[in-house]
């Protein structure tokens, strides 16, 4: 015996399609709309905090291969004949450069990569000091900073106030 399946019937007999409504369909999309939304916000978060470790871990570098620069050049911060760095970070890797940023390989490739995560940058580098500030992404208003001391920090200030004239990172 094969039953007849028919449509399906509403309290008052009449046949009605099965599915949703639009009124069901538009409360469905307006909340995965919602969803979503909290879900971008929280990956652009999560995003800038990736780009400041970057910035981070390529500064520490920064500061590994200044002071072997430093051991294989009399314990002088830019090569023979070099020139004072006061401003923005140098952008072309150039092996007979005159400061160590541009001349050392090595460095200038954690230094390129640190100031395209960041946002912002300033270099300062004489014969007997150094830093380097690059802006933060999740707080433009702060920087990280590092310098021939060892420092290593985040300060409240963009990267071109965070040095001071003598190549130190200002608190």
């Amino acid at each position: 015996m094969k039953i007849k399946k028919g449509p399906t019937r509403n309290a008052y007999g009449i046949a009605v399609a099965g599915g949703f409504t639009l009124i069901e369909l538009l409360v469905v999309v307006a909340i995965i709309g919602i969803l979503a939304s909290v879900v971008l916000v929280s990956l652009s978060a999560a995003k800038n905090k990736g780009a400041d470790a970057a910035v981070k871990a390529n500064l520490h570098t920064v500061i590994n291969q200044a002071e072997l620069f430093a051991s294989d050049h009399g314990d002088k911060y830019w090569p023979t004949g070099g020139a004072l760095v006061n401003g923005a970070c140098p952008i072309t890797y150039v092996e007979s450069g005159t400061n160590m940023f541009e001349s050392n390989k090595q460095m200038f490739d954690a230094l390129k990569e640190a100031i395209k995560q960041g946002s912002g940058d300033y270099c300062f580098n004489s014969s007997s000091a150094w830093a380097v500030a690059v802006g933060l992404k999740a707080d433009t208003s702060h920087s990280w900073c590092v310098d021939n001391s060892g420092v290593a920090k985040e300060v409240a200030h963009t990267p071109s106030t965070a040095i001071s004239g003598a190549g130190v990172c200002i608190d």
